[in-house]
Protein backbone atom coordinates (compact mmCIF):
# COMPACT_ATOMS: atom_id res chain seq x y z
CA UNK A 1 0.00 0.00 0.00
CA UNK A 2 1.37 3.40 -1.36
CA UNK A 3 1.86 6.70 1.20
CA UNK A 4 0.60 9.52 -0.34
CA UNK A 5 3.30 12.32 -0.31
CA UNK A 6 2.25 15.05 1.73
CA UNK A 7 3.06 18.69 -0.23
CA UNK A 8 4.94 21.52 2.18
CA UNK A 9 4.78 24.90 0.92
CA UNK A 10 8.36 26.15 0.59
CA UNK A 11 8.10 28.72 3.47
CA UNK A 12 7.58 26.34 5.19
CA UNK A 13 10.06 23.11 4.16
CA UNK A 14 12.85 22.60 6.04
CA UNK A 15 16.15 20.81 4.91
CA UNK A 16 15.19 17.58 5.33
CA UNK A 17 12.25 18.16 3.40
CA UNK A 18 14.34 20.11 0.76
CA UNK A 19 16.44 17.42 0.29
CA UNK A 20 13.73 14.76 -0.36
CA UNK A 21 12.07 16.76 -2.53
CA UNK A 22 15.10 17.27 -4.34
CA UNK A 23 15.66 13.25 -4.80
CA UNK A 24 11.99 12.74 -5.75
CA UNK A 25 12.41 15.69 -8.48
CA UNK A 26 15.40 13.99 -9.88
CA UNK A 27 13.93 10.36 -10.28
CA UNK A 28 11.54 12.25 -12.12
CA UNK A 29 14.27 14.07 -14.09
CA UNK A 30 17.01 11.34 -14.03
CA UNK A 31 18.02 12.08 -17.59
CA UNK A 32 18.07 15.26 -17.99
CA UNK A 33 19.74 15.29 -14.10
CA UNK A 34 22.92 13.00 -15.78
CA UNK A 35 23.12 16.29 -18.08
CA UNK A 36 23.10 18.35 -15.52
CA UNK A 37 26.13 16.54 -13.98
CA UNK A 38 28.29 16.41 -17.54
CA UNK A 39 30.12 20.14 -17.05
CA UNK A 40 31.03 19.40 -13.94
CA UNK A 41 32.40 15.87 -14.23
CA UNK A 42 34.68 16.84 -17.08
CA UNK A 43 36.23 19.79 -14.75
CA UNK A 44 36.46 17.23 -11.66
CA UNK A 45 38.25 14.45 -14.06
CA UNK A 46 40.26 17.63 -15.96
CA UNK A 47 41.29 19.10 -12.82
CA UNK A 48 42.97 15.61 -11.83
CA UNK A 49 45.38 16.06 -14.65
CA UNK A 50 46.25 19.24 -14.45
CA UNK A 51 48.27 21.21 -12.32
CA UNK A 52 50.91 24.13 -12.28
CA UNK A 53 50.29 27.37 -14.02
CA UNK A 54 47.84 25.27 -16.59
CA UNK A 55 46.03 23.96 -13.48
CA UNK A 56 45.59 27.65 -11.74
CA UNK A 57 43.83 28.54 -14.81
CA UNK A 58 42.17 25.68 -15.49
CA UNK A 59 40.46 26.04 -11.47
CA UNK A 60 40.09 29.76 -11.85
CA UNK A 61 38.22 30.08 -15.45
CA UNK A 62 37.01 26.67 -16.77
CA UNK A 63 35.95 25.72 -13.50
CA UNK A 64 33.57 28.33 -12.39
CA UNK A 65 31.93 28.34 -15.69
CA UNK A 66 31.19 24.45 -15.95
CA UNK A 67 30.20 24.19 -12.73
CA UNK A 68 28.13 27.28 -13.04
CA UNK A 69 26.62 25.70 -16.31
CA UNK A 70 25.38 22.15 -14.30
CA UNK A 71 23.90 25.00 -12.05
CA UNK A 72 21.99 26.69 -14.51
CA UNK A 73 20.52 23.58 -16.49
CA UNK A 74 19.53 22.24 -13.16
CA UNK A 75 17.98 25.47 -12.13
CA UNK A 76 15.85 25.39 -15.27
CA UNK A 77 14.50 21.84 -14.54
CA UNK A 78 13.68 22.82 -10.86
CA UNK A 79 11.86 26.56 -11.31
CA UNK A 80 11.01 26.24 -14.52
CA UNK A 81 12.54 29.65 -15.05
CA UNK A 82 14.51 30.61 -18.80
CA UNK A 83 15.61 33.90 -18.94
CA UNK A 84 18.76 35.41 -19.66
CA UNK A 85 20.82 31.72 -19.80
CA UNK A 86 24.17 33.62 -20.49
CA UNK A 87 23.37 36.34 -18.13
CA UNK A 88 22.35 33.30 -15.56
CA UNK A 89 26.01 31.54 -16.00
CA UNK A 90 28.09 34.59 -15.52
CA UNK A 91 26.21 34.72 -11.86
CA UNK A 92 26.87 31.11 -11.53
CA UNK A 93 30.25 31.41 -12.30
CA UNK A 94 30.33 34.26 -9.58
CA UNK A 95 28.32 31.74 -6.76
CA UNK A 96 31.21 28.80 -8.05
CA UNK A 97 34.79 30.96 -8.18
CA UNK A 98 36.01 30.21 -4.44
CA UNK A 99 34.60 26.51 -4.94
CA UNK A 100 36.50 26.08 -8.21
CA UNK A 101 39.61 27.72 -6.86
CA UNK A 102 39.67 25.36 -3.88
CA UNK A 103 40.86 22.65 -6.87
CA UNK A 104 43.39 24.41 -6.78
CA UNK A 105 44.14 26.63 -3.84
CA UNK A 106 43.79 25.09 -0.15
CA UNK A 107 43.92 26.51 3.11
CA UNK A 108 41.89 25.94 6.83
CA UNK A 109 38.38 26.31 6.63
CA UNK A 110 38.34 26.73 2.45
CA UNK A 111 35.24 24.17 2.23
CA UNK A 112 33.09 26.18 4.66
CA UNK A 113 34.04 29.66 3.01
CA UNK A 114 33.26 28.16 -0.64
CA UNK A 115 29.45 26.71 0.88
CA UNK A 116 28.82 30.29 3.07
CA UNK A 117 29.87 32.27 -0.38
CA UNK A 118 27.46 29.93 -2.68
CA UNK A 119 24.61 30.02 -0.13
CA UNK A 120 24.70 33.72 0.02
CA UNK A 121 24.82 34.79 -3.53
CA UNK A 122 24.31 31.42 -5.97
CA UNK A 123 20.66 32.10 -5.66
CA UNK A 124 21.84 35.15 -8.24
CA UNK A 125 21.61 32.13 -10.75
CA UNK A 126 17.70 31.06 -10.50
CA UNK A 127 16.89 34.83 -9.64
CA UNK A 128 18.10 35.79 -13.95
CA UNK A 129 16.26 33.38 -14.86
CA UNK A 130 12.96 33.24 -13.25
CA UNK A 131 12.96 37.22 -12.76
CA UNK A 132 14.83 38.55 -15.84
CA UNK A 133 17.06 40.84 -13.71
CA UNK A 134 20.53 42.10 -14.74
CA UNK A 135 24.13 40.93 -13.45
CA UNK A 136 24.40 43.38 -10.87
CA UNK A 137 20.61 43.27 -9.19
CA UNK A 138 20.43 39.54 -9.63
CA UNK A 139 23.21 39.05 -7.32
CA UNK A 140 21.69 41.68 -4.93
CA UNK A 141 18.66 40.08 -5.22
CA UNK A 142 20.07 36.47 -4.32
CA UNK A 143 21.77 37.98 -1.22
CA UNK A 144 18.40 39.62 -0.16
CA UNK A 145 16.81 35.89 -0.71
CA UNK A 146 19.68 33.80 1.42
CA UNK A 147 19.43 36.99 4.05
CA UNK A 148 15.87 36.27 4.38
CA UNK A 149 16.73 32.93 6.30
CA UNK A 150 20.52 32.09 6.13
CA UNK A 151 20.67 29.34 8.38
CA UNK A 152 17.93 27.26 6.31
CA UNK A 153 19.98 28.63 2.94
CA UNK A 154 23.17 27.10 4.19
CA UNK A 155 21.91 24.46 6.01
CA UNK A 156 20.74 23.14 2.81
CA UNK A 157 23.72 24.10 1.06
CA UNK A 158 26.18 22.17 3.28
CA UNK A 159 23.38 19.46 3.47
CA UNK A 160 23.40 18.73 0.08
CA UNK A 161 27.34 18.66 -0.30
CA UNK A 162 27.37 16.04 2.57
CA UNK A 163 24.80 14.15 1.32
CA UNK A 164 26.42 14.04 -2.26
CA UNK A 165 30.04 13.51 -0.94
CA UNK A 166 29.07 10.41 0.89
CA UNK A 167 27.03 8.86 -1.60
CA UNK A 168 29.95 9.18 -4.22
CA UNK A 169 32.19 8.01 -1.81
CA UNK A 170 29.44 5.09 -1.16
CA UNK A 171 28.54 4.16 -5.28
CA UNK A 172 31.98 4.33 -6.31
CA UNK A 173 33.28 1.73 -3.83
CA UNK A 174 30.47 -0.17 -4.48
CA UNK A 175 30.75 -0.06 -8.33
CA UNK A 176 34.53 -1.26 -8.17
CA UNK A 177 33.49 -4.14 -5.89
CA UNK A 178 31.16 -5.14 -7.93
CA UNK A 179 32.06 -3.65 -11.26
CA UNK A 180 35.50 -5.18 -13.51
CA UNK A 181 36.12 -1.03 -13.87
CA UNK A 182 38.71 0.54 -11.75
CA UNK A 183 38.08 2.86 -8.68
CA UNK A 184 38.89 6.05 -11.06
CA UNK A 185 36.14 5.10 -13.33
CA UNK A 186 33.69 4.21 -10.55
CA UNK A 187 34.58 7.36 -8.81
CA UNK A 188 33.90 9.48 -12.21
CA UNK A 189 30.56 6.89 -12.49
CA UNK A 190 29.36 8.08 -8.88
CA UNK A 191 30.58 11.79 -9.94
CA UNK A 192 28.26 12.00 -12.70
CA UNK A 193 24.85 9.88 -11.30
CA UNK A 194 25.13 11.90 -7.29
CA UNK A 195 26.13 15.40 -8.41
CA UNK A 196 23.14 16.61 -9.75
CA UNK A 197 21.45 16.10 -6.77
CA UNK A 198 23.63 19.13 -4.84
CA UNK A 199 22.64 21.84 -7.96
CA UNK A 200 19.04 20.50 -7.93
CA UNK A 201 18.80 20.97 -4.79
CA UNK A 202 20.08 24.20 -4.90
CA UNK A 203 17.84 25.39 -7.51
CA UNK A 204 14.74 23.80 -5.53
CA UNK A 205 15.92 26.57 -2.79
CA UNK A 206 15.78 29.33 -4.69
CA UNK A 207 11.68 29.08 -4.01
CA UNK A 208 12.19 27.89 -0.20
CA UNK A 209 13.76 31.57 0.33
CA UNK A 210 11.45 33.86 -2.10
CA UNK A 211 8.82 32.21 -0.25
CA UNK A 212 10.15 32.72 3.13
CA UNK A 213 11.19 36.76 2.41
CA UNK A 214 7.14 36.88 0.45
CA UNK A 215 6.10 35.91 3.81
CA UNK A 216 8.19 37.64 6.68
CA UNK A 217 10.94 36.62 8.68
CA UNK A 218 10.10 32.74 9.54
CA UNK A 219 12.21 32.72 12.24
CA UNK A 220 10.61 35.50 13.88
CA UNK A 221 7.11 34.57 13.62
CA UNK A 222 7.77 30.74 15.12
CA UNK A 223 9.76 31.91 17.47
CA UNK A 224 7.12 34.64 18.49
CA UNK A 225 4.28 31.89 18.12
CA UNK A 226 5.94 29.31 21.09
CA UNK A 227 6.29 32.48 23.52
CA UNK A 228 3.26 32.95 26.39
CA UNK A 229 3.19 36.95 27.58
CA UNK A 230 4.03 35.83 30.79
CA UNK A 231 7.68 34.77 30.12
CA UNK A 232 8.27 38.19 27.86
CA UNK A 233 8.68 40.74 30.93
CA UNK A 234 8.93 43.25 28.37
CA UNK A 235 5.85 42.71 26.44
CA UNK A 236 3.90 45.66 26.23
CA UNK A 237 0.17 45.24 27.09
CA UNK A 238 -2.16 45.41 30.33
CA UNK A 239 -0.35 45.10 33.77
CA UNK A 240 -2.03 42.98 36.45
CA UNK A 241 -4.79 44.10 38.05
CA UNK A 242 -4.39 44.47 41.90
CA UNK A 243 -6.62 42.56 44.08
CA UNK A 244 -8.63 44.44 46.59
CA UNK A 245 -8.39 42.81 50.25
CA UNK A 246 -11.48 41.47 50.89
CA UNK A 247 -13.25 41.72 54.45
CA UNK A 248 -11.39 39.88 57.12
CA UNK A 249 -12.59 36.98 57.78
CA UNK A 250 -14.33 36.36 61.02
CA UNK A 251 -12.58 35.32 64.14
CA UNK A 252 -9.28 37.75 62.53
Amino acid sequence: MSVAHEEVSPADRTVGQLIADTIRLYGRTFWRGILIAIPATAFTVGAAFIDGTAGLVYGLVIGPLALGLSYLWASVVATGGRNAPGRALVAGAIAFLPLAASRVVVFAGIYFVTLAWFALVGLAVPVVLVENRGLIPALRRGVELARADFGHAFGTVAALAIVVIVSIFSLSLLLAGFGSQSISISAVLAVVVMSPLFFLGSGLLYLDQKARLESGSPRRRRRDARLHHAVEPDCAGRADAEVEPGPAARGE
